[in-house]
């Protein structure tokens, strides 16, 4: 059996929960939180390991609250992503407060992670369906004959991933008759219609059309591990394009691929999946996404306690 293993970006938990960790909200009847479903789906998709990406200082309480019981299940290692994680001669910018983004959470993972791996949020609610595509795209590529990357990703449905109380930001994905990702278009105030459909909402009150059955980034990507080298000579050049005093800029897996697409370096095939994704954009999306985890709990999806 391929080793393929999970890697769940959680170092932004604290900044988005409060102070800490300890305020993850429970969804499940047996108060699982999503990441919880998310491990349960690549497992029975038959991913063998995950890795957590953290900040250091979350791992005692991580562990104590999400690791201790994760580590029960599957094997887990754990990734620490730290604003002064960065190349020799360079430094942290007067005035920053936050790591590089998604990039460079990946790239925490250099020596850790050694087999293809899947790249997903720790608290968005992605489905099954979106786990065993990844999964068996994964197993399947052979990596080190390639002349190019190749990549996958999930794409979701939009009218999937709108949320009933405001306007979403949505990668809209371009692909070629063959699914082949060629750009993703980063598109902002999206928003659900009366009529169930979408569109973008302009400042100026009009709206225009999108279809709702364009396919989406969730961040949901599959790569394999030679990636991670490409990250850290990117991740270089990124710092190096800065001003010195610049102290908002992130290094991001979507903007990463969008150049190896422009250089033709990349194949990335987009896998479509029709599950719903649930999200909390908003704290008025907490009711919804409690009731859509009850539905599929009633539906047999998932048992009442997700691991005994």
């Amino acid at each position: 059996m391929k080793s393929t293993t999970l890697v769940i970006m959680a170092a932004g938990i604290g900044s988005r929960f409060g102070e800490g960790i300890k305020q993850l909200t429970s969804f499940g009847p047996s108060g699982e939180i999503i990441m919880d479903y998310s491990i349960r789906d690549a497992m029975d998709a038959g991913f063998n390991r995950v890795v957590f990406v953290i900040r250091k200082s979350m791992l005692e309480d991580f562990r104590s609250i999400i690791g201790e019981r994760i580590e029960k299940q599957i094997p887990v290692s754990y990734a620490f992503q730290e604003m002064d994680d960065l190349p020799e001669g360079y430094a942290v910018p007067e005035g920053r407060t936050k790591p590089w983004g998604t990039g460079q959470a990946i790239l925490a993972c250099r020596g850790i992670v050694r087999e293809p791996f899947a790249v997903i949020n720790a608290d968005d609610y992605y489905g099954k369906d979106a786990f065993r595509k990844v999964h068996d795209y994964l197993i399947s590529v052979d990596w080190k004959a390639q002349e190019k990357y190749r990549f996958c990703m999930a794409g979701f449905v939009l009218k999937n991933t709108l949320s009933e109380n405001g306007g979403v930001t949505r990668g809209l994905c371009r692909m070629d008759e063959g699914h082949a990702l060629t750009e993703i278009c980063e598109t902002r105030n999206i928003v659900k219609t009366p009529s169930g459909g979408a569109a973008v909402q302009r400042p100026d009150g009009t709206q225009e059309r999108l279809d709702p059955e364009t396919l989406v980034s969730m961040n949901f990507w599959g790569f394999t591990p030679d990636f991670i080298e490409e990250l850290a000579d990117g991740f270089e050049r990124f710092l190096k394009a800065l001003p010195g005093s610049e102290t908002t800029a992130e290094y991001l897996l979507p903007t990463i691929v969008d150049g190896l697409l422009k250089e033709d370096r990349v194949e990335l095939t987009v896998l479509q999946s029709n599950d719903r994704w649930f999200g909390v954009t908003y704290q008025e999306d907490v009711p919804y996404v409690k009731q859509a985890i009850a539905d599929l709990v009633d539906r047999g999806v998932y048992p009442d306690k997700l691991f005994e």
